[in-house]
């Protein structure tokens, strides 16, 4: 069996794996007992970025609002608990807005990406993310495939040459 190192990056890693196992595994034991519940679970990994109802956009606006305010005026007296009390909420939000496969791989992608950079790091992941969406979205649209999973793999595909590209470049 594979271990990870005991250092901050093993621990980190652990646990957002231990997070994904736990969330899909707490869905299929919810769903078992639902006739849909095939169809709910795939909506929930997979998401239906594509089928968001345009009606509730405004609540979900103002879900985001709610989330993102107080890091922004509080953010030095919140501290570790109050941040990860804010990424639980939004993380828990996102998942039921566009599924589990998206909110991991933008959580997770983008920041491996740019683990080599220093300078502009932030635009720079934003940027990872961006463009592995839109082609992602294209070649959904393109394949005739589901939106979800083509980002996800679309964006590591863009992911990868941009990472050895930097780490090439150096800080």
């Amino acid at each position: 069996m594979f271990a990870f190192p005991p250092s901050r990056f093993g621990a980190l890693w652990s646990s957002l794996a231990l997070s994904f196992v736990l969330g899909a595994t707490g869905a299929i034991l919810l769903l078992a007992s639902n006739p849909h519940g095939g169809e709910h679970l795939k909506e929930m990994l997979a998401g239906q970025i594509l089928w968001v109802d345009a009606n509730r956009m405004p609540a979900y606006a103002l879900v985001c609002a709610l989330i993102l305010t107080p890091w922004m005026l509080w953010r030095e007296r919140l501290g570790r608990i109050g941040f990860y009390a804010l990424f639980a909420c939004a993380v828990t939000f996102s998942v039921q807005l566009v599924g589990l496969y998206l909110v991991f791989t933008s959580l997770v992608v983008p920041g491996l990406a740019t683990y080599y950079v220093t300078r502009a790091r932030l635009s720079k992941a934003y940027t990872v993310a961006a463009l592995g969406y839109a082609l992602g979205l294209g070649a959904s649209l393109w394949l005739d495939l589901p939106s979800g999973p083509v980002i996800v793999w679309v964006m590591l595909i863009v992911a990868l040459p941009c990472a050895a590209v930097f780490r090439k470049i150096g800080p």
